[in-house]
């Protein structure tokens, strides 16, 4: 899969190795190359690449249960024995050229016809993983498989291939404007921008996407308003490539995919269907479905995971920083969407003694660098599911100078008696850090000039004082009170503390 290395993407909850394996097993394409791994034996023949012989391509089908007269069972059969023998389920043993040129003849010379000599196969070691391997095994298997599925995907249909044939009968590909590794790119970016699209809504994979939002996130280019009518057809190609190749992706169990209404098709312009769910009546979720609907499945996450992994992104899963330092977890969720951040801390304190978890959390929320008063944040969120175990911890840090203000609000919450009362320094340093923490998480957003507005409320002269604080991003939260705050007076008063503070810092 092509990306960019070292791009962090939002992390993504994931299944159980258990749980997968269990839906690998249970997808179509992949229970169906099983049964022929099994069914495979002495009398199975193949050809030079390993393909199963057009002749047995009925009895394979009756062994998955398909009725052989169905047109549909050969190819079924087909696209199984392929994935079979790419995954190691089936070992086969092709023949040899110079063997088959010498059958061939002889045959011919008999029966008057050509002839040809053919191969043998039988089920792979790997099989026995199906049934005895871990679940990080089957997974592996099933991997494999996807990496045939997605290659057949990026191939064009028989129709096309059909007419790039040239008289001698050999696909003309500069007629096709078929380029293999154009297409596969192509395949890569749009499924990464359906990975993209599920953990940026949380990382569950619960919402399906409408296939012109997918298509449209290839075509349209950044920045660009209302498309033109070249751009909308561009995206309608888009949309039938796609409907074709998530066809073909949903039986491996990548995705559920409800294709666009063929119906649809035939009555809308190409205009008509690359607007897609913009032209459908406001919320009326049938009519936006009949344009195709996408959505990753929980063995589908895990997939485009382990290939983005495999490609160099940086692509985080819930839960992976259990076994890390207090250090190493605050670092990270810091960068991560605030509820993927409370699930990560708290599958890292469940395996953990409480007391000692929060004060190496306190301990790890120190810093003057640019990340501290973030990791501050996620500290304070980290212990806001903490019992009372933790208060000795808490109580601990009532004197330090950068986590005294969090101290005394973890204890007032909880009602706790006998808290010294914080002196005026540390009350605007942690309005400080706290500014600085908001920003750093969410940006300019629209309820942090409340949030400023409710912290220098309670502080008569607040700017006259809060430039001189000693805190690293003084001057830089002043600069945002003075463009956010809703009080037009008090923004002036902020600007002019800012420049203090900038002239005082040097």
């Amino acid at each position: 899969m092509s990306a960019e290395p070292h791009h962090t993407l939002p992390p993504v909850r994931l299944h159980s190795d258990a749980e997968l394996a269990r839906e690998a097993l249970g997808a179509p394409l992949f229970a169906r190359a099983v049964r022929l791994a099994r069914w495979a034996g002495p009398g199975t023949r193949v050809g030079v690449g390993g393909e199963l012989d057009a002749a047995q391509l009925p009895e394979a089908a009756a062994a998955l249960g398909l009725e052989p007269a169905d047109e549909d069972a050969a190819v079924y059969a087909s696209q199984a024995w392929r994935v079979a023998v790419d995954t190691g389920l089936v070992d086969v043993t092709e023949p040899d050229e110079d063997a088959e040129d010498a059958e061939g003849a002889a045959g011919a010379a008999e029966a008057g016809t050509e002839g040809s000599a053919h191969g043998t196969a039988a089920p792979g070691e790997d099989l026995a993983l199906v049934t005895g391997g871990a679940p990080g095994e089957v997974l592996d298997l099933w991997l494999a498989a996807l990496e045939t599925v997605l290659a057949d995907a990026a191939v064009p249909d028989l129709d096309e291939l059909v007419d790039a044939l040239d008289t001698g009968g050999e696909v003309d590909f500069g007629r096709l404007d078929w380029n293999p590794q154009r297409e596969a790119d192509f395949l890569d970016g749009v499924l990464a921008n359906l990975y993209l699209l599920t953990v940026a809504e949380g990382g569950a994979g619960e919402s399906a996407v409408p296939l012109p939002v997918l298509a449209a996130s290839m075509v349209v280019p950044d920045g660009m308003g209302e498309p033109t009518d070249e751009v909308l057809e561009q995206v309608s190609d888009a949309m039938m490539r796609l409907d074709d190749q998530f066809r073909q992706l949903e039986p491996i169990g990548l995705v559920e995919f409800r294709p666009v209404d063929e119906d649809l098709m035939a009555e809308a312009s190409d205009e008509d269907l690359a607007a897609g769910p913009s032209g459908a009546p406001a919320g009326d979720d049938e009519d936006v479905s009949r344009y195709g609907m996408v959505r990753l499945t929980p063995l589908g996450l895990y997939g485009i995971r382990a290939r983005m992994l495999e490609a160099g992104v940086d692509a985080p899963a819930i839960g992976e920083l259990s076994g890390k330092g207090a250090d190493a977890l605050l670092d990270t969720v810091s960068r991560f969407p605030e509820s993927a951040a409370q699930a990560e801390i708290e599958q890292w304190l469940a395996g953990r003694e409480l007391p000692a978890a929060v004060a190496e959390l306190l301990a790890a929320a120190r810093g003057d660098d640019e990340g501290a008063p973030l990791r501050r944040l996620r500290c304070q969120q980290a212990l806001a599911t903490a019992g009372p175990e933790a208060e000795p911890a808490v109580r601990a840090v009532l004197d330090d100078a950068e986590l005294g203000g969090l101290a005394r609000v973890w204890l007032a919450e909880r009602g706790v008696g006998d808290v010294p009362a914080p002196d005026a320094e540390m009350v605007f340093w942690l309005t400080v850090d706290t500014i600085a923490a908001q920003l750093a998480a969410d940006g300019e957003t629209e309820e942090l000039p409340l949030l400023i507005a409710s912290l220098t409320a309670h502080h008569s002269g607040f700017f006259e004082q809060a430039w001189r604080v000693e805190h690293p991003a003084t001057a830089y939260v002043l600069e945002a009170m003075g463009r956010l705050h809703p009080d037009r007076k008090a923004a002036k008063e902020a600007r002019k503390a800012a420049f203090k503070a900038r002239s005082r810092q040097g």
